[in-house]
């Protein structure tokens, strides 16, 4: 059975943007970010985080810590009995300085690699299905995946969340 699906942004939706975050102890949520996933989850959406992370190609971290500040970000979700899906990251940059990420990849947005890899793995409703970013390659993201795209400007996400889903259930009566 297919569902709809809602795509967050990392930086700048679900956490403050300081550039490069990475670490555990730089996270800071944006207001209401565990309580939209909690809305999207009972509401019986996918949540998956799409996030470009050319940090990794700079040089600035590994992989491993883009992997453990998501895991970090899991636990912390549960504690509020909340869950996301499927993380999804590009680590690739056309310019970067590790040269084994140096490449222009399909899943960098706006390519809309990673949500497209997410609909295949995942039975995602498309045509109900939407995406939350804060910069306009977001956007172009979802516009090309054939998705909703949304422009958060960083404020309470739960209630920006829950301004689009009685958006989205008054056009659907």
């Amino acid at each position: 059975m297919k569902r709809p699906a809602i795509f967050f942004d990392r930086d700048g939706v679900l956490n403050e943007d300081y550039g490069y975050v990475c670490e555990i102890s730089q996270l800071k949520w944006i207001e209401g970010a565990r309580e939209a996933i909690k809305v999207a989850n009972d509401a019986g959406y996918f949540v998956f985080v799409i996030t470009n992370q050319s940090g990794v190609a700079r040089g600035l971290y590994e992989e491993t810590h883009v992997a453990a500040l998501h895991k970090w970000m899991e636990n912390e979700l549960a504690k509020i009995g909340a869950h996301i899906d499927a993380f999804e990251y590009c680590p690739y940059h056309p310019e970067a300085a590790i040269e084994r990420y140096r490449r222009v990849s399909p899943r960098r947005k706006p390519a809309p690699g990673m949500i497209n890899d997410l609909v295949e793995r995942f039975p995602v409703d498309v045509s109900r299905s939407i995406l939350i970013g804060d910069k306009p390659t977001d956007l172009e993201a979802a516009q090309a995946a054939g998705i909703k795209g949304y422009l958060f400007s960083g404020h309470n996400l739960a209630e920006f969340l829950k301004s689009i889903l009685a958006l989205k259930d008054l056009h659907s009566s």
